[in-house]
């Protein structure tokens, strides 16, 4: 158990370490406005991360979530739309361990936040809707579709490269900037960054927005899954 937790700590840091060598020392990646060193672009792709690994691990896992529980479909009365919250329980746990690494290095490297990080679990909410929404459709495809999975995880990496976690949109030219407008997690890494490394204030509107259209999202997801989870126990 105690190496368990250890590898929550040692995983990000290692893959966050292989992702800002091969960035800013290979391919020599600057992050526009800011100092330069390869400090600082580790905080800034850490901050994207952060985000981005709750989604992988929840998404990637929930096409599994009522299949790999199968007595809780077929012997007990178990209230199955709860799964989703586990599995972000989970990763809302490694997402505090790794925020606190983020945020011990954050203030060797740039010395204490604004208080524009206080807005930063706001930032969160409509994440976190929008992930319940996608794994309540997942898992219940999952039961009907076994491939789903497959699927997801070639999906998953495809997402991250159309997330700006490794570059600015800025980066990019005008005609490609609507491909990551349209990615729900591009607000969210961006507003990130906004609060907790470049100390701007939360898009309110676009907040708004984005809570509002989440929202609307997790309602329909969980109503799928309620609609469909009853042929559950035929099916396994």
């Amino acid at each position: 158990s105690v190496m368990g937790l250890a590898w929550s700590f040692f995983n990000p840091v290692l893959m966050l370490a292989v992702y800002t060598f091969f960035f800013s020392v290979v391919f020599k990646a600057r992050w526009p406005g800011g100092g330069g060193s390869k400090t600082e672009f580790a905080l800034v792709l850490f901050a994207g991360l952060l985000v981005f690994n709750v989604f992988a691990e929840c998404v990637g896992r929930a096409p599994v979530l009522v299949i790999s529980n199968v007595n809780y479909v077929k012997k007990i009365i178990f209230p199955l739309e709860i799964l989703p919250f586990v599995s972000l329980g989970t990763a809302g746990f490694h997402f505090l361990i790794n925020f606190s690494v983020w945020f011990l290095f954050s203030i060797f490297i740039m010395g204490p936040p604004s208080i524009q990080i206080m807005c930063f679990p706001l930032i969160l909410l409509p994440f976190v809707m929008l992930v319940l929404g996608i794994s309540w459709i997942l898992a219940s495809l999952g039961v009907y579709l076994r491939d789903v999975g497959q699927v997801v995880s070639v999906s998953i990496p495809v997402i991250m490269f159309l997330s700006p976690i490794f570059f600015p949109i800025t980066a990019l030219p005008s005609e490609y900037h609507f491909i990551f407008k349209i990615n729900p997690l591009t607000f969210v890494i961006e507003q990130s960054r906004d609060v907790l490394l470049w100390n701007k204030g939360l898009s309110w509107l676009g907040w708004s927005k984005h809570m509002f259209g989440a929202t609307l999202f997790a309602w329909v997801g969980y109503c799928w899954f309620q609609k469909t989870r009853k042929g559950f126990a035929d099916v396994l």
